[in-house]
């Protein structure tokens, strides 16, 4: 049985020392022959309260491969930001899995998403297994909502979560200045993304952790992002009174998504309650 057990143990060992060896061989690196919706890399000046970000994502999709290109670029004031929503894509059966990202609302019904995602190069796709093994980098998209968000809830025909994060003002300046710092960075030191270490959620975990006192604990919820939501209501960092299954209700924009899909204030209609 103590024979069985060291050989358990020493192939255990091995499997972690080649598993480390194998994350040595590889370097990130924003040059390679990228997917079009990856291609471009977002970036920052920062001017005391007045942050100019270039190509913030746009496309204006016929469907999840067909879209016209289009980027462009804007200042935003961190006086006049007023909301941060974060927003929950399930996409697959089994309901631990899903993408999140935070979306930031300015004075003017101005709206602005930064998304966290997988760089993938062309007739590369995602792998939760090559997810560990240093097979994509990690990329900042900072984008428009008629693209990020329409492009899941109206061509992806994915359900779409926009739940109202509950924080105060200096949070929320602090969030979005901590998420611009880090587009900036990894637009000269890239990074790999990893299935458990550097995703979307443990992302935006970091960022929260990074600006507020009270942290969120660490959690299988951060690691299967479809639980997410649940952790966010129970941490009380979803702006709501209502019960977890009346705000996931609520927040579904799915059928709004598609109503107003071509409406000049889709920002605005798909977060009207009807």
């Amino acid at each position: 049985m103590k024979k069985v057990f060291k050989l358990i143990l020493l192939s255990l060992l091995l499997a972690i020392i080649v598993y480390i060896a194998f994350l040595f061989l590889f370097k990130p690196s924003n040059d390679r022959d990228w997917k079009t919706p990856k291609e471009i890399l977002a970036y920052a000046d920062i001017n005391g309260n007045e942050i100019t970000i270039y190509n913030i994502r746009n496309f204006n999709y016929r469907s999840n491969d067909d879209y016209d290109i289009n980027y462009y670029d804007k200042k935003f004031d961190l006086n006049k930001l007023q909301s941060v929503d974060f927003i929950l894509e399930p996409f697959s059966k089994f309901s631990g899995l899903a993408h999140t990202f935070l979306s930031f609302g300015f004075e003017d019904n101005e709206y602005v998403s930064i998304s966290v995602e997988t760089r993938n190069e062309k007739d590369e796709e995602y792998s939760i297994i090559k997810g560990l093994f240093n097979q994509y980098e990690i990329m900042y998209i900072v984008a428009d909502e008629k693209d990020v968000v329409k492009l899941r809830s109206n061509y992806r025909n994915d359900k779409v979560y926009i739940y109202p994060a509950k924080t105060t003002k200096e949070k929320k300046q602090a969030l979005f200045l901590n998420m611009i710092n880090r587009l900036n960075k990894l637009k000269d030191q890239p990074e790999f993304y990893n299935t458990l270490t550097n995703t979307c959620t443990t992302n935006i975990v970091r960022h929260i952790n990074t600006i507020s006192p009270k942290k969120i604990p660490f959690s299988y919820k951060v690691l299967l992002p479809g639980y997410a939501a649940e952790l966010a209501f129970d941490l009380g960092l979803i702006d709501t009174d209502l019960t977890l299954k009346e705000a996931m209700d609520m927040f579904l924009i799915n059928d709004r998504a598609l109503k107003y899909a071509d409406d000049p204030d889709f920002s605005t209609k798909i977060r009207t309650i009807e």
